[in-house]
């Protein structure tokens, strides 16, 4: 077995659900989860998220994908078994076979991005999700008058990039439903055109493929530029947080040329 199994307390936690684990290889991906693996084992193989057992976000975060994820089949991988003790929360999911998705130039994966992101506009709002309010972008809007404009009754998923879009050969799934949330339905394409800009599109072209999503054609052109401007200044303040960070300066670089090509202007703090 591979060594990087987290100690003989977290094998007796998924045990039960496992059987006996023959191989636990860990993944690159999940950079909020402590656990991100395949376990190969006597009732699996199994994709396992798991986080520490203590309050605050990241256990939050995995306990909302759990109650989420029989809404969202077969958008997203099912969730097979939850398990809990005091020191861990784990996932265990059906394992699924792609690669991340391209949103670069010249790729043929778009249509299957625009499809999924409509996938998800179409997805009803569940009992569950009625109070999760999206509320990340009110601090960075200019005026408190502006946040009913990204409120709405649509279930958002919020963390579009080619990482958690999986194309596999027969199908195309969205991963990682960390934290899913009620709003305006246009977020989710506008997301979709921060990433086309970032992945090195023109804003022209990103709003063109974005045009594809049923959300984004009913969307209010002054609650996108007042996302748009929130947008910017969010990833103004995180660039300025972590300046370590240089892919955070090209998220930067990508909302200031979208709201540009709007015609949003952001003034610098």
């Amino acid at each position: 077995m591979n060594d990087s199994l987290p100690g003989p307390e977290f094998e007796a936690l998924i045990q039960p659900y496992t059987g006996s684990v023959s191989e636990f290889r860990p993944t690159s991906h999940g950079l909020m989860t402590d656990v991100t693996a395949v376990v190969e084992c006597e009732n699996g193989p199994f994709f396992v998220k798991a986080v520490p057992n203590r309050p605050g976000g990241r256990r939050d975060s995995l306990v909302r994908e759990g109650e989420i994820n029989p809404h969202v089949r077969p958008l997203s991988p099912a969730v097979l078994w939850r398990a809990e003790d005091s020191e861990w929360v784990a996932l265990g999911f059906e394992p699924i076979h792609g690669r991340r998705a391209n949103f670069r130039p010249g790729s043929e994966d778009l249509p299957t991005l625009v499809d999924l992101v409509n996938r998800i506009g179409a997805l009803p709002l569940p009992d569950v999700a009625h109070d999760w309010t999206e509320t990340r972008w009110d601090r960075f809007v200019s005026d408190e008058a502006e946040t009913p404009l990204l409120r709405g009754n649509s279930m958002l998923y919020v963390d579009i990039n080619p990482s958690n879009f999986v194309i596999g050969e027969d199908n195309a799934w969205v991963v990682d439903w960390a934290w899913p949330t009620r709003g305006a339905a246009f977020i989710d394409p506008a997301l979709l055109v921060v990433q086309l800009i970032a992945a090195k599109r023109n804003p022209a072209d990103a709003e063109a493929w974005a045009g594809k999503c049923d959300a984004w054609t009913h969307a209010d052109s002054d609650a996108v530029n007042v996302f748009v401007a929130a947008t910017v200044r969010m990833y103004r303040a995180h660039a300025e947080r972590f300046p370590d960070q240089p892919w955070r300066k090209a998220m930067v670089d990508a909302v200031e040329s979208w709201a540009e090509h709007r015609g949003v202007t952001v003034p610098a703090a």
